[in-house]
Parts: structure tokens; sequence; C-alpha cells
């Protein structure tokens, strides 16, 4: 395959393998040929609109086959593809659409009441699809042959970061970013190619199904198949009727496809493999996954800004249940105290990486570049340790971390106690203030269904597990509010104390 402009894996494919199914969302499937020939006529389209070289253009679609036809169409022409979350409101996308200067954003029809607030703002032209109406649309334009030429630092996609602290920054990622990270993930950590059927239930939006589902599959010739909405029993359902070989998921989900009713119902035989990113996968979850579908779960990690996998549990060595492996080819990663200096294993640490999938920097932020990337290290926020194997396990976020007492508690170290209860299901584990002791820890969990227990029998059995200065003071009972990915948002967790 030749030239920078990531675009160039759907045409060539769509050259050699025109009839190879690509994307397939329930009855519908798209070959490598039909859907370059839709993504040459949107470009067409898109250029109607002005679209040119550069430009930065907005998508906002759920996971439906519309989503690559547009991805591609926008990257071919030559522009930036600035994807979001559909569930954002008017002030929300106004922000975003003004801080990259978005000209053209093109919008899923459920989805544009909300967008057309936002334009209303910013000036943005909106290209609304429509089922039905979008066939129409490209029926009547004509194909635009070829792929616009971009060079490999050329920008490909911004990924706007979901912002804890102030407004979302704008992660750029360029068509080389993208291209190695892509290459690397099907060459080492899950081998696909002609025939192969991926899972899309990951949003696409979001960087971990927009890399390793949607590209990794246009790089190799595999097929993805649509799940717009999770429902653990569709998944399962789409995983059998789809032959599905490779599932990809953050813990949620697992914790899901583990609670569905006579799942031995889905022939799930097809799947070799599966991975899992996001969030810390808790050890009993891993451990059930397995048991129950006989599918080993190799753990990785990344982030936005790392395009986004940066470590991995790899297939083809041996592995550690907890970690998140070792850095990828191409990348390397160390742990840094408070005055940037380097930590020595088994010490906690912020993990910094450096490599081929390290982002240029935030869009028109240079001050937050700078404070991320010093001296070519991604500086990422978490902390974490390193065994003497070079093995890599997330501690928490720097964030997170639970200072009670002048003592450091790590709730994901917390979470994993409370996880091990077979009568839990989810939970969460974070700092609330306290005058006395600074920070108090405090938990909320949602039980599995038909299954009880009470705040003092749980804080009982941490306790009998972890110093008590660990163990949370208050625990709450409920449902956690959850991401597009299905990762749990401890920042909008509210309780009463």
């Amino acid at each position: 395959m030749t030239g920078a402009n990531i675009a160039v894996w759907l045409s060539d494919r769509a050259a050699s393998d025109p009839d190879l199914p690509s994307i397939k969302q329930g009855d519908t499937v798209l070959s490598f040929g039909a859907l370059d020939t839709a993504t040459q006529r949107f470009a067409t389209v898109l250029a109607e609109h002005g679209v040119r070289p550069g430009d930065r253009v907005a998508l906002i679609m759920p996971n439906v086959a519309y989503f690559p036809v547009a991805y591609y169409a926008i990257l071919r022409s030559g522009a930036v593809v600035v994807p979001m979350n559909p569930l954002l409101k008017a002030g929300e996308i106004a922000y975003a659409w003004g801080d990259a200067g978005v000209q053209v954003a093109v919008v899923f029809a459920m989805f544009a009441e909300e967008a057309a607030k936002a334009a209303h703002t910013t000036g943005t032209d909106i290209v609304v699809v429509a089922p039905g109406d979008f066939e129409s649309l490209l029926a009547a334009a004509e194909p635009t042959s070829g792929v616009v030429e971009r060079d490999g630092s050329d920008t490909a996609v911004i990924l706007y970061t979901s912002g804890t602290t102030g407004n979302p920054k704008g992660a750029e990622l360029s068509h080389d970013n993208l291209r190695t990270n892509v290459v690397t993930s099907v060459e080492t950590l899950m081998p696909s190619g002609p025939g192969d059927v991926l899972f899309g239930g990951l949003p696409l939006f979001h960087s971990f199904g927009q890399t390793c589902a949607m590209n990794c599959a246009m790089y190799s010739g595999a097929c993805m198949t649509l799940l717009p909405k999770f429902d653990p029993e569709t998944a399962l359902r789409i995983c059998s009727d789809d032959r599905v070989n490779i599932f990809l998921g953050v813990p949620t989900m697992y914790m899901a496809l583990l609670s569905v009713p006579d799942r031995e119902r889905f022939d799930t035989s097809p799947m070799r493999i599966a991975a899992s990113g996001g969030a810390s996968l808790p050890l009993e979850v891993l451990h059930g996954f397995e048991q129950a579908f006989g599918v080993p779960i190799i753990e990785g990690y990344g982030l936005s800004e790392t395009s986004p996998v940066a470590s991995f549990n790899h297939p083809d060595r041996p592995t550690k249940p907890g970690t998140v492996g070792t850095p990828i080819r191409g990348v390397e990663f160390d742990l840094r105290d408070l005055d940037d200096n380097p930590v020595a294993d088994g010490e906690i640490g912020e993990i910094v990486i450096r490599g081929e999938n390290v982002m240029k920097g935030y869009w028109n932020r240079p001050d937050a570049t700078a404070e991320a990337v010093r001296d070519g290290w991604f500086h990422t926020g978490d902390l974490g340790t390193r065994d003497a194997d070079g093995f890599y396990a997330i501690v928490d976020r720097k964030k997170d971390m639970i200072i009670r007492n002048g003592f450091n508690v790590y709730p994901r170290e917390v979470e994993e106690v409370i996880y091990s209860h077979p009568a839990v299901a989810e939970a969460a584990v974070f700092g609330v203030p306290d005058a006395l002791h600074g920070e108090e820890i405090a938990a909320l969990v949602k039980l599995k269904d038909g299954e009880s227990v009470s705040a003092e029998e749980l804080q009982g059995f941490v306790k009998e597990q972890i110093a008590s200065y660990k163990y949370p003071r208050y625990i709450r009972f409920g449902e956690l509010p959850k991401g597009p990915t299905g990762k749990i948002l401890k920042r909008e967790i509210k309780i009463d104390i």
C-alpha cells in the first residue's frame, strides 16, 4: 500500500478485493467496493459544501454504516475528521466546533436538533444524514476519483478528550500516528485478515473503537459488524450469527456479557481473542469471562493522545492478568515521580510515554501541549508500577488518588476487593472531603440481580482484606454513571453523606 493518507487502505482494498464484505449492520452488508464508491460520491458532496484539504469536518453519528462512509470520505478529501459524541448538547458541540474551526459537520438525523442549535452560534454548515435521503444524495453525486495526498505528519483526526477539569482539549493525531498504531495492532496484537469478523460495539467516535475495530478492519481486509447501542444479549447474538473472531470491549461490557441468562445458547466458538481497554479490568471479571467463554482476554492500555494503543499483554508472549502488559512496538514507557525523576521497579510513579503513537499536540493549545509533552515524553496522569519483567500495572488516575490522614489510597486496589464479593456487579471507589482526615473513602456499588448485601456487611468484608485506613467508610448502592464507551465516570458520582 502506498500513500500517507490512511484512506488508501479502503481504496486499495476495494481495487484488489471489491466483493469482500467490509461493514455489516443487521441485514445490511457493504463490500469494500461498495463502501469505496460511497466514499467517492460523498467526497463530491463535501466538495460542493466547500470542504478543502486541511479543513476540519465534524462527524456526529452513532455506530451505523454511514459512519465509515463519512469518515473515509472526509479523509480522502484531505480534510480532518473531528468525531464527536452524538449525545453532546448544543453548548458542548458549539465549543468544539468553535475551537477546531469546523466549517462543515456531518450529522445523523436524530441528532440534528442539538447540532442546529450549535450551528446558530458557530455558523457551521450541516449535512444531515437521514436513511433513504442519504442514499439519494449519493446517487446524484459523481464519484471523486483518487485520494488526496497528505504528508504523514498532517493531521488526520482531532479527538476531543473528556474534560475532567476545564474544557475538553483536541488531541491532534496524524496519519502516521494512526497508521503505525493500526499496523502494529494488526500485526502483533489482534491478527486479522480477509474472512475475519471484528465486533463493532465500541463507539466509533471514540479512539478505541475507531482504531482497533474500524481502522484495523480497513487495513487488514476484515469485516466489522456494527452494534449501534450496546446490549449484552444482542452482542452475543451478533457474535453467534456473524461468527465474530475478535471481540473488543471495555470492562463494563464484559461484566454485562457474564450477566446474560442462558448465555450457552449463543455459539461464540469462532471467537479466538477478546481485548479490553478503556479502564482497569477487575480480575474477577477477567477470570469469569475466560472460564465462561473459553476465550482469553488480553488487557491493554492507551489514551486518545496515544492513538490510542500504548501497551498490551501480547498474545504471542506470556501474559500477566491484572497488568496492561508491555509497551507495543515503536513505543517506550517509563515511570516518573513528582519531580520527573525515574522511579524504580515496584514503586508507584506517573506513566510517561514516547513513540510513534503520541499525538502531535493539543489543537491550538501550545500551553497544554508543553505541559503534557516534556522532553518528548507524554505525561499521562495515570499512576502505575512496573515489575522486574517490564510489565506495567495501572494503580489509578493521579487525580483519583485519595489522601487520607496523609496516607495514599488507590481506589482501584479497594475496588478489586469489593468486586471479589459474590453479590457485587459494579463498583466505584472515590474520595469525599472530610474535615478530620482531609479525605474519606466512599464507594458506590451496584449489586447483581437477585443478590443482596448490606453496607455494613460489605464494609466488614473489605476490612478483613486490606489495611484499616483503606476501607470505605461510606457505601451506597445504585446505578453507576457511565460514559459513551461504558467507562464508569467517577466525576459524576454524587452521594449523600
